[in-house]
């Protein structure tokens, strides 16, 4: 059965680890750098009090069934250096979003984000046995498509008018995926970056 639930998950550099309402401070840190939200409002870290609202809500979100979230922690330091998780759950169907993940700025462009990828992939492809994994994120944020890309997923299209931001403006979001029968490459490429 298709059922994503609060797992850890781990490779030699990277656990992902679910993320309470105890990582507060290390989760506000690690996200307390305004160039991270910018192609994802609101700010969920531009207080201890907002960051602390969106972790009740991200646990209330966890029971609920309708994500799996998890704090991405470096294995060598032992600190928590960004947070990613399972959403837009669809049972059914067997597909799930990768999504709201951030790095902190000093962990980018390292290991860290293609070893939570390949956690998060294996566990939905292999032990979940799903058929789709999808990505999505702003059309305009470059970095983030170029990062989604290099990981094997395949552009979709931009779906516009997709999300209306804080402000009222509307964002166009880029979307990409892999599939089920898709995977074992993936899988090989992703391999060869670890």
């Amino acid at each position: 059965m298709f059922n994503p639930k609060p797992v850890t998950l781990a490779t030699d550099k990277v656990t992902l680890r679910p993320l309470t309402i105890e990582d507060v401070d290390a989760f506000y840190q690690a996200g307390a750098f305004p160039e991270l939200w910018q192609w994802s409002l609101p700010n969920q870290c531009i207080s201890k009090a907002q960051c602390t609202a969106w972790l009740i809500d991200s646990e209330e979100m966890v029971a609920q069934g309708q994500q799996v979230v998890f704090a991405i922690i470096d294995n060598q330091s032992g600190a928590l250096v960004g947070s990613t998780r399972y959403c837009a759950i669809n049972r059914a169907d067997r597909s799930l979003e990768i999504g709201f993940t951030f790095i902190t700025p000093r962990y980018q462009r390292t290991y860290i984000n293609t070893h939570a990828k390949y956690c998060l992939l294996t566990h939905a492809f292999e032990s979940l046995n799903a058929i789709r994994v999808q990505f999505k994120t702003h059309e305009n944020n470059q970095s983030s498509r170029q990062a989604i890309s290099r990981i094997g997923a395949s552009f979709e299209g931009i779906l516009r008018n997709q999300k209306i931001l804080p402000d009222g403006s509307f964002r166009n979001s880029a979307f990409f995926s892999i599939i089920s029968n898709e995977w074992a490459d993936v899988k090989q490429l992703l391999s060869q970056k670890l």
